[in-house]
């Protein structure tokens, strides 16, 4: 991975530094948004190209969130710094029905992104490290995939008291209906940093983007 870039954000005159003052005292600061987006289009896109879902759908949340500003802050010692890139570790199911975490960049485009992650999966598949956790960094989204389970609802598990402000994102089993395909998608985030309003955006953006997937190719 890229060494992290950024900046301190500058609070003072910040419309945000009251809530992020109220919400840092809270010992369990996160909240969770579950809803579900429409995959058709890009379903058939990934379909027609011979392209992965897998990667297309983290393609699309790494994308969004990188264009969601709010998605790349991070507390850091009653401070927030600011990432100018994320990238995203997701949960990989292996041949013996564990499972590990892979950490994939983010790209300028989706072909040069699946490359790569195609490269980093075969590597890791072949691997026998199956918690290779970045405890390090937090440049990155928390992700995680669950194809078994159409759920309406989510927790992760945590090490409390650690500190954390990364989002996590979890993605389930798209279903037919309502005339579409519907997939599920949890959203969890630390609301010193994060609120409703942005969430609200984030998921726009990767609607937008799953609905128009022209940057399939």
């Amino acid at each position: 991975m890229k060494p992290e870039s950024g900046h301190w954000l500058e609070q003072e005159g910040w419309a945000r530094a009251s809530t992020f003052a109220f919400f840092l005292e809270y010992q369990l600061p996160f909240f969770n948004l579950c809803t579900s987006v429409e995959v058709g289009p890009t379903l058939t896109r990934c379909r027609d190209n011979g392209a992965s879902f897998f990667l297309a759908a983290w393609y699309a949340c790494l994308r969004a969130a990188n264009e969601t500003e709010p998605f790349r802050h991070r507390v850091r010692d009653g401070r927030v710094w600011v990432h100018d890139e994320l990238f995203v570790g997701t949960t990989v199911l292996r041949d013996d029905e564990t499972f590990g975490f892979c950490y994939l960049p983010s790209a300028g485009s989706f072909a040069e992104f699946a490359r790569g992650a195609d490269a980093i999966l075969s590597e890791f598949r072949r691997g026998e490290r199956v918690f290779d956790a970045l405890s390090d960094r937090d440049d990155l989204l928390h992700g995680s995939v669950i194809p078994w389970v159409d759920f309406t609802s989510m927790s992760h598990a945590r090490r409390l008291p650690i500190p954390d402000s990364v989002p996590k994102l979890a993605m389930g089993k798209y279903t037919q209906r309502d005339g579409g395909v519907r997939m599920p998608v949890s959203v969890e985030v630390h609301h010193a940093v994060v609120d409703g309003l942005h969430v609200g955006r984030f998921l726009e953006r990767l609607q937008a983007l799953l609905m128009d997937p022209d940057w399939i190719v």
